[in-house]
This record gives structure tokens, C-alpha cells and sequence, in this order.
């Protein structure tokens, strides 16, 4: 059973209803729970409409890319997970995702960002890789039956406030209060980045999927000019990014060869 809605987030989506349209029109709040995107896709086999939200103020299996745990301790981060039912839209919600919440920390705080592919937001930088810290993930999850796709829960977590993170990501992560140096207001972030992924989903819902491409790919710098080196089915690759295609695959130059990277494990080495 969800919880009563803290004030502060029901006020900061009252002041943006118009911008968010049907996304949070429905919104399912938990002080704690294991996983908003578990929770999100029972909601979803339920029958929940499109653009229903499940909030959580910690996690106790938050889970990130590949498998990985996403560290959610209660009073440092936002986790969400939004039930999206568009087929047309599908295959661009995780770009959308990352879109959405470089664009929304901005309006809420003035912190800029950049994305990192495929699902990371990070710190900017213009001095490496090793400066640009991941202040927030983006995590799509399918669930399709015989009669093709039934929904995608994207799940989204945000680092607000410094935490004892686990050694293994402490050096790689960092919160929007740690960058900002002053605290920071849960309930704004929530809804300029539900108001952000609003509008990166209207033209995907008409089939366009060009303004989402153009504006991540301003977002993602590193996406292109930077050394990494790629684990997938068919073996280690290195190379240099050059962008990515039309569908949101990452162009990997190889010698006198561009290959596809859909997924796998990414290293990215040397920043643009």
C-alpha cells in the first residue's frame, strides 16, 4: 500500500501539471521500498495508465545497468519509475530518460550535467574521464507478451545528497548537493524532471524521434572524439566513439571499420 504524498513533492507537481501533462498524473509514494521499478511494473500489469510514477525515498534492491546494485540509501537520493505504454517511443526511452533528467536538475537547481552512454548523468568536465562523477542512472526494463509490447518502466535514481557510498563506486560518484554546495529541494527535481521527459516524449508519441537525438547528442559531448574500449558478444573492441545512429547505438570507430555498440560493458578512457 502506497504512503500519503510528502507536501513538498505534491506541491512542486501541482505547480507543473500542465507542463507534465499525463506523466505523474498518478503517483504512488513509498518511504522505503525494494524497488520502484518492481513496484512500477506489478502497478503496470494491473493496468495502470500510462505516465503512472512510483516514488521512493530508499530502495532496498535498487538495481542499476548489467545487473549492478544502485545504491539507495533513505535521505540521499530520489527514485522513480514511470509506467510508459507508446510502442513508437520504446526504443528511446533510456536516451529520453537521460535527457529528461540533465534537463530537469537544470531548471530545478541550475547544476548542469552532461550524459554519459548509454544511461549515465554526470558532473562536467573538460579534463578527462576521471573528474565527471555520475550524480544519476536511467534504467528501461520491457515487459512484452505473444501481442508484442505491454509497457516500459523507465526507472530513473538521483543522487541529491552526500552518502557513505559503497568503495567500489565512491570515487565515481557524487550528488547534486555535493556539486552545488548548498542543500537542495527533493520535490522541484522530481517535477521538472517528470515536466522534462513530457516533452522528449511528445514528438516520439508522433513518430519523431530527430529532436530527442539532436538535443541528447548536445548533451553527450563525449560521445564522440573519445577512446573507450568495449566488451561485447563478439569480444573486446577499441576504438574511438564517433556518436551515435539514428536508433541510439553508439558508433565505435575501429581501425578503418564503425561498428554498432547496443550493449555491453563500455570503458570510457580519454574525454573529448
Amino acid at each position: 500500500m502506497s504512503e500519503r504524498l510528502p507536501a513538498e513533492f505534491a506541491a512542486a507537481l501541482a505547480a507543473t501539471d500542465a507542463r507534465r501533462r499525463h506523466i505523474g498524473a498518478k503517483v504512488h509514494y513509498f518511504s522505503e521500498t525494494s524497488s520502484t521499478n518492481d513496484v512500477a511494473g506489478r502497478y503496470a500489469d494491473a493496468g495502470a495508465a500510462e505516465g503512472t510514477v512510483v516514488i521512493a525515498s530508499a530502495q532496498t534492491s535498487g538495481r542499476g545497468r548489467l545487473g549492478r546494485t544502485w545504491y539507495s540509501p533513505p535521505g540521499a537520493g530520489l527514485y522513480l519509475s514511470i509506467v510508459l505504454r507508446d510502442r513508437s517511443a520504446a526504443p528511446f526511452l533510456t536516451l529520453a530518460g537521460g535527457v529528461a533528467v540533465v534537463e530537469g536538475v537544470r531548471a530545478a537547481t541550475g547544476l548542469p550535467l552532461e550524459i554519459k552512454w548509454p544511461n549515465d548523468v554526470v558532473t562536467r568536465s573538460t579534463n578527462g574521464p576521471a573528474p565527471r562523477r555520475k550524480i544519476a542512472g536511467v534504467l528501461a526494463e520491457a515487459s512484452s507478451t505473444a501481442e508484442g509490447l505491454q509497457h516500459v518502466i523507465l526507472g530513473i535514481g538521483i543522487n541529491l545528497s552526500p552518502a557513505a557510498y559503497p568503495p567500489d563506486v565512491a570515487n565515481r560518484a557524487s550528488s547534486i548537493e555535493a556539486e552545488l554546495g548548498r542543500a537542495v529541494d527533493a520535490g522541484p527535481v522530481l517535477a521538472e524532471v517528470l515536466a522534462a521527459l513530457s516533452v522528449e516524449l511528445e514528438p516520439l508519441a508522433r513518430g519523431e524521434s530527430s529532436p530527442l537525438l539532436t538535443r541528447w547528442r548536445a548533451l553527450a559531448p563525449s560521445a564522440s572524439g573519445t577512446s573507450v574500449e568495449c566488451e561485447t558478444p563478439g569480444g573486446r573492441l577499441n576504438g574511438v566513439a564517433a556518436g551515435i545512429d539514428e536508433s541510439g547505438a553508439l558508433l565505435v570507430r575501429v581501425g578503418s571499420r564503425t561498428e554498432r555498440i547496443i550493449s555491453g560493458e563500455v570503458v570510457w578512457k580519454q574525454a573529448k
